[in-house]
């Protein structure tokens, strides 16, 4: 009997060895998902934020680039605005020098008619009746 005995509490204690291996088992595994899933989050928010940072920068060197480009414009259509000014101020002289030559050539000519134009006989002023 003291041999049954020993041998149920031998099963027992090996029953409940393998119960407590299983619990510490069962215990583990949660929290190594757990630590798996942290370490996935944080990395997931470490390359956000470099995403971010680089996409900021894309964002930042695209303004950048669009203003340089702006400014680029401004100065262009600035230089042909300018050289159409001139152009016209240019053309402005040339017609007011032509529209003095044209005078002056017309002036020449009338007094050159107006010398060469006979004068006019004087007629004699009609005698006065006598009454």
């Amino acid at each position: 009997m003291k041999r049954l005995f020993s041998m149920f509490v031998a099963v027992a204690f090996a029953l409940s060895m393998v119960g407590v291996a299983f619990a510490a088992d069962n215990a583990a595994k949660p929290a190594a998902p757990a630590a798996e899933k942290k370490e996935a989050d944080k990395k997931a928010g470490a390359e956000k934020k470099e995403t971010d940072t680089k996409a900021a920068a894309e964002k930042k060197e695209a303004q950048k680039k669009a203003k340089a480009e702006k400014k680029e414009a401004q100065k262009k259509a600035a230089a042909e605005k300018k050289e159409a000014d001139k152009k016209a101020a240019a053309e402005k002289k040339e017609a007011d020098k032509k529209a003095a030559a044209e005078k002056k050539e017309a002036d020449k000519k009338a007094a050159a008619e107006k010398k060469a134009a006979p004068a006019a006989p004087a007629t004699p002023a009609a005698p006065a009746e006598k009454k």
